[in-house]
């Protein structure tokens, strides 16, 4: 997994963590915690960095897609993408739309899933902790926080980045003591192969 703050930062590490040439490749590209928010532009932005590296983005909105859709892009194209924005939201979409299952499952053969942002922290134990930084009311219908615990840690992500600085320090100071946190600002990402973790800085 390639866990990060903001992908479009970090993109230029893409490359060597996935150790095959990505040029052509195919992205499934998930944007859905991004559109109950007012900003999108770093949604552009990341799909942008992916077509610099030649690899082809191809869209899906869980939101909206059929179960079979879900599956199908999944399954067949060669990465997972999913997109900063609201996390409460992003997890109850995963949740009802049944692509938290079949990411998982991806994930356990081994495809490799890039996350950013809420894209990242839904791979912790649980999303309580981000209560701060993302407005929960926008997930009316999640009735669990768990996330998809495909790490033993809790992301800070755009940790003293503009304009999330206050709430990251806010989020850290009540958690530091309660929580496994890893501070990740948007010129890092967390790797995670073999189920070795690492923090890398571009």
């Amino acid at each position: 997994m390639f866990l990060a703050s903001s992908f479009c930062d970090v993109a230029s590490l893409f490359s060597e963590f996935a150790a095959e040439e990505v040029k052509g490749k195919k992205v499934t590209f998930i944007p859905t915690a991004s559109i109950v928010e007012e900003y999108v532009g770093h949604v552009e932005n990341d799909q942008k960095a992916f077509e610099a590296l030649g690899i082809i983005v191809d869209t899906l909105e869980i939101s909206t897609a059929t179960a079979t859709e879900i599956k199908t892009k999944l399954r067949e194209n060669d990465y997972i993408f999913v997109s900063g924005g609201n996390t409460f939201y992003l997890l109850q979409e995963m949740r009802r739309s049944g692509a938290e299952q079949v990411i998982k499952q991806q994930i356990a053969l081994g495809k490799v899933y890039i996350g950013t942002s809420a894209g990242s922290v839904i791979m912790s134990p649980n999303i309580e902790y981000l209560e701060a930084m993302d407005d929960k009311s926008k997930a009316t219908s999640l009735e669990s926080y768990k996330g998809l615990e495909q790490i033993d840690k809790y992301l800070l992500v755009h940790y003293q980045n503009f304009p999330f600085t206050e709430t990251a320090d806010q989020i850290y100071a009540e958690y530091k003591d309660k929580l496994p946190l890893i501070l990740l600002s948007n010129h890092q990402v967390l790797t995670v192969k073999n189920q070795v973790l690492e923090v890398r800085s571009v």
